[in-house]
């Protein structure tokens, strides 16, 4: 079986990117490539892929354009593409078979492509049925929680809380970043910051919590900015406990 995709992107080092990582995958194949919204729709139409990598903000036609200009014809799956985690709820709204927060990673990309792969595998699964984003629950207990529930099409998946890299707030929803994948959660920054282990998670701005385990470096940069550098290299914008974090840190590298 070949995945045929299509590529959408205003930025030509992020289709670069994508079409690198994408030629690893020995049973996907590339058959279209386009740098604005509008040229997608019509690509989209002759091409029938059976994936769209989808770049959520583009001059005059972003994805949301594109996907609700198809929706009459029956949809393929989308796989989103943002540099800002807050527009996964727009992807959560519409149909999404993924959602990749840039700078994303090979093995990121490859979860994604695993899921279209399943869909497509599934006999009687119609590509053209709504989907969403897996959305976690927030049921638990505060100052219990050691597990996220997430639904994820017919079964729920339990992610660990030290699997969380960060959390970054959404409108009333927060994006779960992990290193297999993102999940949406109805639930506010507030609230979710009095259930987590405070010896773990910091809150290192307005919008982000960040999982102190998953931190290899904090920077200074400039206007006296700092930042925080991820094991897996992702940089988090640090506004707020930077003097905390480092003394945490210092503390749980000495246990």
């Amino acid at each position: 079986m070949t995945i045929r995709a299509v590529v959408v992107d205003d930025e030509p080092l992020a289709r670069s990117r994508l079409r690198k990582f994408l030629a690893l995958e020995p049973d996907v194949e590339i058959v279209g490539e386009c740098d604005n919204g509008h040229e997608a729709i019509g690509c989209i139409q002759q091409q029938a892929p059976d994936v769209v990598f989808l770049d959520l903000h583009m001059p005059q036609c972003g994805g949301l354009e594109v996907v609700r200009a198809l929706q009459a014809e029956g949809l393929p799956a989308m796989i989103f593409v943002t540099a800002h985690a807050q527009h996964a709820v727009e992807a959560f709204e519409v149909q999404a078979a993924d959602y990749l927060l840039k700078p994303f990673t090979q093995a990121r990309l490859q979860e994604a492509v695993r899921r279209v792969r399943q869909r497509l595998l599934v006999p009687g699964q119609k590509l053209t049925s709504p989907s969403t984003l897996p959305i976690a629950s927030a049921e638990l207990p505060l100052g219990r929680r050691t597990r996220f529930a997430v639904k994820d099409a017919n079964q729920t998946l339990f992610v660990r809380i030290q699997d969380v890299d960060y959390i970054e707030a959404a409108a009333n929803y927060v994006v779960l970043c992990t290193s297999k994948g993102n999940h949406i959660l109805r639930d506010t920054l507030r609230n979710l910051e009095a259930s987590l282990p405070a010896e773990s998670f910091l809150r290192i701005s307005r919008s982000v919590i960040v999982n102190l385990d998953h931190i290899s470096a904090i920077r200074s940069g400039a206007a006296d900015e700092w930042e925080v550098v991820l094991h897996n290299g992702r940089k988090l914008l640090m506004t707020r406990g930077w003097k905390e974090a480092q003394q945490r840190l210092q503390y749980s590298a000495s246990k």
